[in-house]
């Protein structure tokens, strides 16, 4: 693999090996060489070539590295076999296609050769039918439904119902010295996605709820797929019926109202044409939703706090405009003059790719950049690896938020070059939600506290499922006032 884009990474971005890795295991894990293979073999007089790449250990294959590291595995494995390569993982063979220009074909899918049955093979079980998992016409009726519960003015509603959320939960935790930040900002994210998307006010009921999802997302990435007793994925499908239950039992009272949050706007919303979500819609988008509202939150807000406590003229500089602000709470409007936390947003997101691995299947025989992937194949676009791409970032590894600013927009070196949301017909239908709650969420970080992590302290993500800090992210928290 010598192409130039290959040659770029192995010139400017560290390779693994250049990364201390902490017990032999881990060493032994990534240095394993497994026999290299074709994938298929392509049609007699296409001028395709097969991809190429290896199954990695039987059954689970590369799931185990995969896991335990992230994005450095994605970078290693795109050094050495390019955009377009196959691994096996989950008992699959998966086609990993990673780079800009390989994104790009999967997800604008012109000749609609990719389809979503590669999220349902993870988790369809414990996210049925949600957004996400429909393909073509029938993703598109439902989400042009959807899209009347995500206008400015639901979204103003939103921020309006989250503020006092967020504020009265940050000021909370002035007794934490030494918090392991992710975990109370997990319960923050819970308890704004709670009131703003069911109306729930925080409590037993919330708790339920929380410990639900934790095990529908985890159950995702399970290895052993079956239910057996106190396993992952026994676990998942333990929540999936709580969730069941709780938004069935609430769902006619909804129909009933006319409140301001989500599972009421998804009871009432309506297409041009007049068609509405059934009872099963209703539950299964409010299931998937909520999933991906509270968990892509923290998994953001953890990233930004963590880069704003490594970098503090950055924490200071986000603050100064904060507390301009004044002690009003911010509307869309006011959270527009936040500058600085936007740019530090978006290079939070190209650093920690809240959703890491965006699954597909192809449908029918089809090509990426010349390589030949029959019907029915499993495929993973890759968007960490286009977030450190050399071609496309300036220094691809370091914290650097001016990269977003006018007269730079590095962002702007490609269409797919910065893909937190994803991309295509399915790009994220919440990302100016999602944007918003974690502006608001660092406002009153900024405004209550100032918080650091010891000199040389390096994040290291848990991959098992989405990202998460593998210390909860223990920060020094200060009050200001």
């Amino acid at each position: 693999m010598t192409s130039a884009v290959v040659r770029a990474f192995r010139e400017r971005v560290p390779p693994l090996t250049a990364i201390p890795l902490p017990r032999a295991v881990d060493r032994r894990l990534m240095d394993q060489r497994w026999p290299v293979r074709e994938l298929a073999t392509p049609p007699p007089g296409s001028g395709l070539s097969p991809i190429v790449g290896d199954a990695g250990a039987p059954i689970v294959g590369h799931a185990i590295e995969s896991m335990r590291f992230g994005l450095d595995f994605a970078l290693h494995r795109f050094e050495k076999y390019g955009p377009v390569s196959w691994m096996g993982a989950f008992g699959q063979r998966i086609v990993v296609l990673a780079g800009p220009d390989a994104t790009q074909t999967a997800l604008v899918n012109k000749d609609k050769a990719f389809s979503q049955e590669g999220w349902q093979f993870f988790i369809e079980r414990f996210f049925h039918r949600g957004l996400m998992l429909l393909d073509f016409e029938e993703h598109h009726l439902h989400r042009r439904i959807m899209q009347e519960a995500f206008t400015r003015d639901k979204l103003a509603g939103y921020m309006r119902q989250a503020a006092p959320v967020l504020r009265s939960g940050v000021a909370a935790w002035a007794g934490a010295e030494r918090p392991r930040l992710y975990w109370l900002l997990k319960r923050l994210t819970l308890d704004v996605a709670s009131r703003v998307f069911m109306d729930m006010p925080p409590g037993a009921d919330a708790d339920a709820i929380n410990q639900a999802f934790v095990g529908t997302v985890r159950a995702a990435t399970a290895l052993v797929r079956v239910p057996v007793p106190g396993g992952r994925w026994a676990a998942g499908l333990h929540g999936r019926r709580v969730l069941e239950r709780y938004f069935a039992e609430k769902l006619p009272s909804k129909r009933r109202s006319e409140g301001a949050d989500l599972f009421s706007a998804l009871c009432h919303a309506r297409g041009d044409d007049g068609a509405e979500f059934t009872d099963d819609d209703v539950v299964n988008h409010m299931i998937f939703l909520m999933m991906a509202a509270h968990d892509t939150a923290t998994i953001t807000s953890s990233a930004v706090a963590y880069h704003l406590a490594k970098h503090s003229s950055w924490q200071e500089r986000a603050r100064e405009e904060s507390l301009a602000l004044g002690d009003e709470l911010p509307d869309l409007e006011a959270l527009a003059k936040l500058t600085t936390l936007d740019l530090v947003i978006k290079e939070a997101l190209r650093l920690t790719a809240p959703v890491p691995s965006l699954p597909r299947k192809t449908v029918k025989d089809t090509e990426v950049l010349g390589h030949y992937i029959p019907a029915g194949t499993m495929c993973s676009v890759s968007p960490n690896t286009n977030h450190y791409s050399p071609d496309h970032w300036t220094n691809p590894r370091a914290f650097d938020p001016e990269r977003f600013a006018e007269g730079r927009r590095e962002d702007k070196s490609h269409r797919f070059a910065w893909m937190p949301f994803g991309g295509g017909a399915h790009k994220c239908i919440g990302m100016h939600f999602g944007i918003n709650e974690v502006k608001l969420l660092m406002h009153e970080m900024l405004r209550t506290y100032r918080w650091s992590v010891p000199e040389g302290y390096r994040i290291k993500w848990d991959y098992v499922s989405l990202p998460v800090p593998v210390d909860g992210l223990t920060v020094r928290l200060q009050r200001l006032r």
